[in-house]
């Protein structure tokens, strides 16, 4: 695996790499190197080295680095001659650091292949609001196609296969937000989120704060149950890859009963309130969710409960079990 070496003045490079624990879970050979006053140049590359060597792989490194021409990437711009298969990238910013471990899940993937992504993530990364301020794109000279049909497609026109391609279905009570939004759009790359929920759907601010979460290069859309059901019947989705996002099971119970064809969901996330009981550290749990859930079980539905790509998912059947307990002791 690509090693990742976050180093910085002061304390930021610590304090992405617990921040991105917080988005990506933690992760192996991830360490952080900081300038600190009391340090000199020396001090500062021994530190660096010292770090490395404690990589499982210190031969294939990629330095997200605060500055160019600060301390800490001139200390490791001078030892990047020695180490041809290292790689630093300037500007050091949380995107980076979580595009950086997206990439190096791909057990073949070099330094250098990583860093190369993880360049493009940073420019596409910075955003502005209000989205008037950004400056205007320069024309291109030639119009390119778009990858995907725009403006309204007639009735019955079928593209690609006819059938919408769900590249993930989660429920997370919290919908769209930042584990969402970078790691787990990363992973299965959809060129849509769609949130189903009645009742998000009816709430303007909420809908309006969920599309404005969306990554770049992702649409979000909020629709209803109805909405969903009848999009999975309708041939004009066939190139759309999706990702829905659920707030409840019991939304999605009912989108699977209304004829949408799920096979698998990710369990990310059920809130705890009063009534439930926790059974893992994201999940918790009432009888109506109990039973929703093995409801859903016995339709075929296979479930990976994690809330992050790195975590190792949790049984689910031991999970249930352990519900029923506590909510038989509850009684």
């Amino acid at each position: 695996m690509v090693g990742i070496v976050l180093a910085s003045h002061g304390d930021l490079a610590a304090g992405i790499k617990q921040t991105a624990s917080m988005v990506f879970g933690d992760q192996p050979d991830v360490v952080s190197v900081s300038l600190q006053p009391s340090m000199g140049p020396d001090d500062l590359r021994a530190e660096i080295e010292k770090e490395v060597a404690t990589l499982s792989d210190p031969e294939q490194a990629v330095f997200l680095v605060d500055l160019w021409g600060g301390t800490p990437f001139n200390q490791i711009n001078g030892l990047l001659d020695s180490h041809p298969t290292w790689v630093a990238v300037t500007g050091m910013n949380l995107p980076m650091v979580i595009t950086a471990y997206t990439l190096r899940m791909n057990p073949e993937a070099t330094a250098a292949e990583v860093a190369a992504g993880v360049l493009a993530e940073a420019r596409d990364g910075v955003r502005i609001k209000p989205e008037n301020l950004e400056p205007a794109a320069p024309a291109a000279t030639a119009a390119a196609a778009p990858a995907h049909p725009t403006g309204s497609i007639p009735e019955g026109t079928v593209l690609g296969d006819g059938h919408i391609k769900f590249v993930m279905v989660r429920v997370d009570t919290r919908l769209l937000h930042g584990q969402v939004a970078t790691t787990w759009t990363k992973q299965t790359n959809p060129d849509r989120i769609i949130v189903v929920s009645d009742a998000v759907a009816h709430d303007e601010l909420r809908k309006t704060m969920i599309q404005q979460a969306a990554p770049p290069g992702v649409k979000a859309h909020v629709i209803p149950i109805q909405k969903m059901i009848d999009v999975s019947k309708d041939p004009r989705f066939g190139a759309t890859k999706a990702m829905l996002l659920f707030e409840t099971p019991q939304d999605l119970l009912r989108c699977i009963e209304g004829g949408v064809d799920i096979k698998e969901v990710n369990l990310g996330s059920m809130a705890h309130s009063v009534g439930k009981v926790v059974v893992t550290n994201a999940i918790a749990m009432d009888q109506a969710d109990v039973e929703c859930l093995e409801t859903l079980a016995s339709k075929g539905i296979k479930f990976d409960v994690r809330k992050v790509p790195a975590d190792s998912p949790e049984n689910f059947d031991n999970m249930i079990k352990k519900a029923k307990s506590e909510l038989a002791q509850q009684a």
